[in-house]
């Protein structure tokens, strides 16, 4: 019974141990983790509004209205992450950065950011994170790629196969439609909300 009772005090020991260290480890790796996180979401603004002197948090972002809005409009697969406006050296509204999140993606989610103009035009897009097929669905990590939505005023893009010769079409990546088509709809996603709840929501003013 002393020998039970002896064993148990020791594996109490070594898990009481063990608890603490994983919290210390916690506690020292935070701080820095949450900077870097803050970093590239800081990086990723400026990608995709170079011209902005700060960005905002939209503080009365609301995520489940988002998603609400977002399905009703079609896009179940995606949802908006978080808002920041973009501004200028005087404070004036540029714009707005979107994050946002497609449950698309071939090899799971895709998490990007996108730039738009008060009018509605795209400034950029910045892949956050992917996971997709290295050489197929990667490839969407090219500018070559991404780069097709930039300057483009539209309502909603499309993608094609046999080359684009519209302004609301894009590309898609030979041998990844499913990645093209996350892509495509996470950024229509994009511009619906902008419309929908920032632009008619008092927000953005054109």
């Amino acid at each position: 019974m002393k020998e039970i009772i002896k064993n148990a005090l020791i594996l109490m020991a070594i898990t009481l141990t063990a608890g603490l260290a994983l919290g210390a480890v916690h506690e020292i790796t935070k701080e820095p983790i949450e900077a870097q996180e803050k970093k590239t979401k800081e990086e990723a603004c400026k990608a995709v509004f170079p011209e902005a002197e700060s960005f905002e948090a939209w503080t009365d972002f609301d995520a489940e209205a988002a998603l609400e809005l977002l399905a009703s409009a079609g896009f179940s697969a995606d949802k908006v992450d978080e808002v920041s406006l973009a501004e200028d050296e005087k404070g004036e509204v540029l714009g707005a950065v979107l994050n946002l999140t497609s449950t698309e993606g071939y090899g799971g989610n895709i998490s990007f950011s996108m730039g738009i103009l008060k009018d509605g035009t795209v400034n950029g897009i910045k892949i956050l994170s992917i996971s997709e097929t290295a050489g197929l669905g990667m490839r969407a990590t090219e500018e070559s790629f991404y780069g097709q939505f930039a300057g483009r005023k539209v309502e909603n893009f499309s993608y094609t196969k046999t080359g684009a010769t519209a302004d609301d079409e894009i590309d898609a990546i030979s041998g990844a439609t499913i990645t093209t088509r996350a892509m495509t709809n996470g950024v229509n996603a994009g511009l619906a909300y902008f419309s929908e709840g920032l632009v008619k929501g008092g927000v953005i003013h054109e």
